[in-house]
């Protein structure tokens, strides 16, 4: 696994950034942005095009997952998303980073319009 920055995140999901993939400077694909925070964290603010799977029912959901897609998980602070993505790699999950500082990075270095909690 990987850990990836807000701002580096930032660069990656900016089509006019060629370069902006940490794993691979010529791929243009967008990361699934895999959100695992619970239901009443995500209402509050959340990452555009993010998909919300809780933490816990990330087991019993990995079949939603595409297991050699670019995945980002994200929490709060980035401790929950990088044990979901330690368990993803376990469950042979090819491409994964983490988040680091979660969203809370995400409003402090590039949205700061985004609510905090």
């Amino acid at each position: 696994m990987q850990q990836l920055s807000a701002v580096q995140l930032a660069e990656w999901l900016t089509p006019s950034t060629p370069s902006a993939n940490p794993a691979d400077s010529e791929s243009p694909r967008r990361p699934l942005l895999l959100d695992v925070r619970e239901p009443w964290e995500y209402e509050l603010c959340h990452l555009a095009d993010s998909m919300l799977l809780p933490m816990q029912t990330v087991p019993t959901r990995l079949g939603e997952l595409d297991s050699e897609a670019d995945i980002v998980v994200i929490c709060h602070h980035g401790v929950r998303s990088l044990q979901v993505g330690n368990f993803l790699e376990r469950q042979g999950f090819s491409s994964i980073y983490n988040l680091t500082g979660g969203v809370d990075a995400w409003a402090r270095d590039v949205d700061p319009a985004m609510r905090k909690y």
